[in-house]
């Protein structure tokens, strides 16, 4: 959501420029309260959290393609993934495999962008000419982190997939679905993972989730 009146600034808003006078804030805006609620009594089993403001860019290309795979390599500081649901990293971000021609780049920290140019239009520019492409998808969707040692349990409440850590771990992620919330699921730990979910589902994926580990937090 893109805000023209200043305020204070907080986890979930922040001013985009100087001088701008416009303000960008998290999906979850909404939901700050209960957020905070939820983190105040938040215990070892489980914690809920938003990592607002990260580059999120939807890669497609041909990893047959040198001169793709070479510009991508570039940027980012890895090669796409080839293998199926697994998940390559380099120069401070992630790159998640999402199909044979996709992946989804998210950035380890939000983006400067009094600093740097974004993502995006780095890709754009080492893909001129390459039969590929780069969106940038960030303002539709949010990452949550969640942890702890019931952290798996809280997501088998309402995700299909088999998480058993043997077959489900850091270095690998999926795209499945929470209750009727759809999501991209990445292990970070043994107890933690992230999600990037849209921006429509945002409130309710938070809501939901809190209610399906409330039984499981002492």
């Amino acid at each position: 959501m893109w805000n023209e009146t200043r305020g204070t600034q907080s986890a979930v808003s922040r001013a985009v420029g100087e001088q701008t006078g416009v303000w960008q804030e998290s999906p979850l805006v909404g939901a700050d309260a209960l957020l905070k609620k939820h983190q105040a009594v938040a215990s070892a089993a489980f914690r809920l959290s938003e990592r607002p403001f990260l580059e999120l860019v939807n890669v497609r290309g041909d990893t047959r393609d040198a001169a793709f795979m070479q510009a991508v390599e570039s940027v980012i500081g890895c090669r796409p993934p080839e293998k199926a649901n697994t998940v390559a990293r380099g120069n401070g971000y992630d790159m998640l495999w999402l199909g044979p021609d996709e992946w989804l780049v998210r950035s380890a920290a939000a983006h400067d962008a009094t600093r740097t140019a974004p993502l995006q239009a780095k890709l754009g520019a080492v893909l001129t000419g390459v039969f590929a492409s780069a969106v940038d998808i960030g303002s539709g969707y949010t990452v949550l982190e969640i942890s702890g040692t019931r952290t798996r349990e809280v997501l088998a409440r309402g995700c299909p997939l088999d998480l058993h850590p043997k077959l489900f771990s850091d270095g690998q992620c999926a795209q499945s679905h929470y209750f009727k919330a759809s999501m991209t699921l990445l292990p970070t730990g043994a107890d933690s993972f992230d999600l990037i979910v849209r921006r429509s589902f945002a409130d309710y994926f938070v809501k939901i989730m809190l209610d399906a580990a409330d039984p499981l937090m002492s």
